[in-house]
């Protein structure tokens, strides 16, 4: 057989061995197989990164459309009920625009942040926790369940949750993005930090 000018014959092919298996007969190879897909401790598929985070988006575009709701209403009211700002010009006392157009707004901000967390509390344990799932997580096929395989979702472990992912992701700067991009190098459950504190792990909805 010839070989083209300056090649010189191919290598020999060799079958490569995984380490603990045992040496093959000639003309007999392994083939790859992929890992099996990442299951929950009762064995059923947990969901991955970019469900989660459609389903999170989707709560979060339903909250949000709630909490405005509340808020054009009250931001409205306040707007109407201000003075003409040409008062504050020839206005001597520093504190009138103050107490008049600042505060109004700091107590609508005050009160837009405690009713979103009593309606993401009512959205994410109270509804949720009754079949593991909220809107978003039924539209993408996810449910929550317990780490335990003998164990049922209770509110308590709902309330966990809410306490990390929204009560935390609220007040503590950056930590909502670390909370959720935990789940990306947890092993062996994919768990992000909420699920962790509460017990929790995310698998697909196979039926």
């Amino acid at each position: 057989m010839t070989h083209p000018q300056g090649f010189g014959p191919p290598p020999a092919i060799r079958p490569v061995v995984p380490p603990g298996y045992p040496p093959l007969p000639p003309g007999h190879y392994y083939v790859p197989v992929p890992p099996p897909p990442p299951r929950s401790p009762a064995g059923l598929p947990l969901a991955d990164f970019g469900t989660r985070l459609v389903a999170y988006i989707i709560d979060r575009v339903i909250l949000g459309a709630v909490v405005l709701v509340f808020a054009v209403p009250g931001i409205i009211l306040i707007l109407h009920n201000l003075p003409d700002p040409q008062v504050y010009a020839y206005d001597d006392s520093p504190n009138r625009m103050f107490r008049e157009f600042f505060v109004p707004f700091l107590f609508l901000e005050l009160g837009l942040i405690l009713g979103s967390l009593i309606l993401y509390y009512l959205y994410a344990v109270e509804f949720m926790h009754r079949s593991g799932q909220t809107l978003g997580k039924k539209i993408m096929k996810i449910r929550i369940v317990p780490a335990d395989p003998g164990a049922r979702l209770t509110r308590g472990m709902a309330a966990k949750r809410y306490l990390i992912e929204y009560v935390g992701g609220t007040f503590v700067p950056f930590f909502s993005y670390l909370d959720g991009l935990w789940q990306l190098w947890d092993k062996p459950y994919q768990q992000a930090l909420h699920d962790k504190v509460a017990g929790t792990v995310v698998v697909k909805v196979l039926a």
